[in-house]
């Protein structure tokens, strides 16, 4: 199988991850509930793990570094914890569901909601931001890139506007964090949103979210601890505030060691492999005639995805095609994006998406390439 739904998740993972699972699998106790040497053996590699991340994200003291199951539990965490009903808020068409869901329920209970539109490439009109500015915008919740476009968010840009009207930054950094670079400090971030089964090529089942000192979030799941277990309510600290039950210390073990082995390959020289392995497969898709492209493809920098369509077929027919008769694994359909399909008229039809990591090679997008152009040529039999 030639595997190209890296955006969903990454398939082949470093060995040192999987090595790493194992043996916290075999050795671990519970972080924080022990003084022997298996629960304190966890619980050190969870603090190391903490301060890599903020290393890599330059968020500041690891205490800030909070885990989670995944981006959409951290995006909740954020917005939840943050915004109220009073609250009026800035987001984009362009946002994952994980964004959009959270905001709607909090509109729902009479927040107030503005989106930033797109272009014709599908660029977020960020441009957009001061006519959108009411008296009571507390945020701007918004998308680092596009999981259906691979546009790339400029948060600097972004980042201008929240200081002008001293509004709150909560980025959903899940097509990014492991392949582009993220500095919360000199973007102006005060809440990074992560998963660690992307590019960060870490296991499913982890994430989290680094937060500004001077942001609060309030407590999204309260219970155990491990410590101050005569407070009545949750200990207020970070990152304690925002955990509670048994932390996933296997799944942070395969994070920590994917990180250390990113860094040690390098992220920039991993994302400008995939990105030319993508680049490749959309010059040489370009060649067919009747290929609809999404995206801004003139960018020197995005995220490693290609979505398009083939005339008015049906994205789901062209997606079965591929995996039934040519062994390729895409991704079709609506991506969990509604807004986005709605703005480039793709609600019905949906899209392909092809997204890439440094694992995949130029002679699988030639594979791909002849068995999209046999599928061009026996459309009318799908």
């Amino acid at each position: 199988m030639i595997y190209f739904d890296n955006a969903a998740t990454s398939m082949h993972k470093p060995k040192e991850v999987t090595d790493a699972v194992v043996f916290a699998l075999n050795h671990f106790g519970n972080a924080s509930r022990g003084v022997y040497d298996e629960s304190l053996q966890a619980d050190r590699l969870i603090y190391d793990a903490r301060s890599e991340i903020a290393e890599l994200f330059n968020a500041g003291n690891p205490r800030q570094v909070a885990f989670s199951k995944n981006s959409t539990e951290s995006l909740n965490i954020a917005i939840f914890g943050t915004l109220s009903p009073e609250d009026h808020v800035i987001t984009s068409v362009s946002e994952h569901n994980s964004v959009l869901r959270p905001l709607n329920y909090l509109e729902d209970r009479g927040m107030q909601l503005s989106f930033l539109p797109i272009d014709d490439n599908g660029r977020i009109q960020i441009d957009k931001i001061p006519s959108l500015i009411q008296k009571n915008t507390k945020a701007i919740v918004i998308t680092h890139a596009s999981n259906v476009s691979g546009n790339i968010t400029d948060l600097y840009a972004v980042s201008e506007f929240c200081k002008k009207y001293d509004l709150m930054l909560i980025v959903d950094g899940s097509q990014t964090a492991g392949s582009i670079e993220i500095d919360m400090q000199s973007m102006g971030i005060d809440i990074l949103c992560f998963t660690g089964h992307k590019s960060l090529m870490g296991p499913q089942g982890i994430g989290g979210l680094c937060v500004n000192e001077s942001t609060y979030i309030r407590p999204f799941i309260v219970g155990g601890t491990g410590i101050h277990s005569y407070d009545k309510f949750q200990p207020d600290k970070m990152p304690t505030r925002l955990e509670s039950g048994t932390i996933n210390s296997i799944g942070i073990a395969g994070l920590f060691a994917a990180v250390k082995y990113l860094k040690e390959k390098n992220i920039i020289t991993l994302h400008k492999k995939a990105l030319e392995v993508s680049q490749y497969f959309y010059s040489k898709l370009s060649e067919f005639e009747g290929i609809k492209f999404y995206g801004d493809y003139s960018a020197k920098n995005r995220a490693a995805i290609v979505s398009f369509n083939i005339g008015n077929m049906d994205s789901a027919l062209i997606g079965k095609s591929l995996i039934s008769d040519h062994n390729i694994s895409t991704r079709v359909g609506t991506h969990c994006a509604p807004l986005l399909h709605i703005a480039f008229g793709t609600d019905k039809q949906g899209m392909v998406r092809f997204s890439f990591s440094h694992n995949n090679t130029f002679e699988e997008v030639d594979i791909a390439v002849e068995a999209l152009k046999n599928i061009i040529n026996t459309k009318e039999d799908l």
